[in-house]
């Protein structure tokens, strides 16, 4: 290592990319630079002579410390009233200032990551989101590297069964977006089902806190008469806006001029087949 100057400026270039790791693992953004920050702290206490790669030590250490979060997160969602979302990294067109977010880790696939070991989650998101070699794997993880491209394949063919579908670029999901805001703000219930994917699914987060739905609604009939209603509660202090939630076209919902939920969309084939629907207020204070 070289200097306190040369050190903290080498943190400060990758910390965005530790974010987005952590918060890969994690789902959480206050969460993710907690252990961004602890692993900083602790890179402090290293004699400078044991640490070779200063990059490589952090990304092992920020995915250890994350990991050992998101064990003991589990009981905490098993808990959770209603679906649980990850707080969503809103931005406009310029990437976030503080996290490097891979493409892939939309809502959707958060919440398909969640369901995975802890094990699991931490040896496909960084291997497979973000190309670490299984040896660097392992050492976060604490098991072979041979044991670690196990947990990879397993993780890989549950993801690949059930993760979303993005098979538009982003001008087209936007199209649909937009379309979709359309139709919500006009309750044209006809015009929504046409958006939705038949078997689409809305989950809607509002952590106890809010009144969300507190199971998944299936089905473009059941989810568009839903979503109608929604509108209608909200009359006309309510209004949509496009962003960009977690590097896809989503929407901001204003009640009074209030954020009250982020919508993230997922779409496939020219409909909307995901809707997740973030509303719990702790997990929308990091939404600039």
């Amino acid at each position: 290592m070289n200097s306190d100057e040369d050190l903290a400026a080498e943190f400060a270039a990758i910390r965005p990319r530790l974010v987005g790791v952590a918060y890969g693992l994690l789902g959480s953004l206050d969460e993710a630079e907690d252990v961004v920050q602890d692993a900083w702290l602790r890179l402090g206490r290293v004699e400078r002579a044991e640490v070779r790669d200063v990059t490589g030590w952090l990304v092992v250490t920020v995915s250890r410390l994350a990991l050992d979060v998101l064990r003991s997160a589990r009981v905490r969602r098993e808990e959770y009233v209603g679906p649980w979302l990850p707080e969503p990294v809103v931005t406009e067109a310029d990437p976030a200032d503080r996290i490097t977010l891979a493409e892939s880790m939309s809502l959707a696939m958060l919440v398909v990551l969640e369901s995975l070991s802890p094990a699991e989650r931490t040896a496909f998101v960084l291997h497979d989101v973000f190309g670490l070699p299984f040896e660097e794997v392992g050492r976060a993880v604490g098991r072979s590297p041979a044991a670690c491209r196990q947990l990879a394949a397993r993780a890989r063919r549950h993801v690949t069964a059930r993760a979303p579908r993005f098979e538009v670029d982003a001008a087209e999901h936007r199209k649909v977006v937009e379309a979709f805001a359309r139709a919500s703000s006009g309750r044209d219930i006809a015009a929504l089902v046409a958006l939705l994917d038949p078997d689409v699914v809305l989950r809607s987060d509002g952590g106890g806190l809010v009144k969300a739905a507190r199971r998944p609604i299936h089905g473009a009939d059941k989810v568009a008469r839903f979503l109608a209603g929604v509108t209608k509660r909200y009359g006309a202090s309510g209004r949509l806006a496009a962003t960009t939630v977690n590097g896809w076209p989503g929407l901001l919902r204003f009640q009074d001029g209030t954020l009250i939920a982020v919508l993230g969309l997922s779409v496939a084939d020219g409909r909307i087949t995901e809707i997740d629907v973030v509303m719990n207020p702790e997990k929308l204070r990091s939404v600039r």
